[in-house]
């Protein structure tokens, strides 16, 4: 299944993933979670619960994606489907993203 490291101002902030059955899941790294000098990632992702689980992409997450002309180019050129929300963020979001948040693809250990 897919992951991602997902980073607050370069620190380790959680991990996304999205699960075969269209299930997505945010949990937060044990060490951010219990710094209460660290924030949440966003408002409607607050550290008040350490795991969260959608049948969809989080909004926060969709929401670092392109639009229109510049999504189009990315699919184009990573040859993404641009109906994959989750593989073009971990492809797109790593780096020269609007805010503190960027999003690595987690490579599995073999």
């Amino acid at each position: 299944m897919p992951k991602a490291e997902v980073y607050n101002n370069g620190i380790l902030a959680g991990i996304l993933e999205k699960k075969a059955s269209d299930i997505y899941i945010f949990t937060y790294d044990d060490q951010y979670f219990i710094d209460s000098g660290k924030p949440g990632i966003s408002l409607t992702l607050p550290k008040t619960l350490k795991e969260y689980k959608s049948k969809e992409l989080f909004s926060f997450f969709y929401g670092l994606l392109a639009e229109g002309i510049n999504k189009d180019i990315q699919c184009r050129l990573l040859k993404i489907d641009d109906e994959d929300d989750f593989t073009r963020l971990i492809k797109t979001a790593g780096e020269d993203t609007i805010g503190a948040i960027t999003v690595k693809e987690l490579k599995e250990a073999i």
